[in-house]
């Protein structure tokens, strides 16, 4: 938690885990969204395939399959291979893609 409150991206996204699940926490998807951004924005991998997991199936923010892909994306093209698979379902079945 302190290292989260000191920017560090590794532990934001961390404890935003913690927060999504439960885990040492009460489960706050909200709070876990904000971390993963506060994360995601410093460049994570990790961070952006969770928040955007966050915005494709509408878990502590609203639903976006738009925003969902832009993160996906972001997380893919620095070789994180789920948020590869995500895009690639994402196209399959048509959500958040034109």
């Amino acid at each position: 938690r302190q290292a989260a409150e000191k920017g560090h991206a590794a532990a934001q996204n961390g404890l935003g885990n913690c927060y999504c699940d439960g885990h040492g926490v009460e489960k706050n998807l909200v709070e876990a969204v904000k971390l993963y951004r506060q994360a995601a924005e410093k460049g994570p991998a990790g961070a952006q395939n969770r928040l955007g997991r966050c915005y494709y199936h509408g878990r502590g923010v609203e639903k976006n399959h738009v925003e969902a892909v832009k993160l996906f994306r972001q997380a893919a093209e620095q070789g994180r291979a789920i948020a590869q698979h995500s895009i690639g379902n994402c196209y399959y079945y048509g959500n958040g893609v034109a």
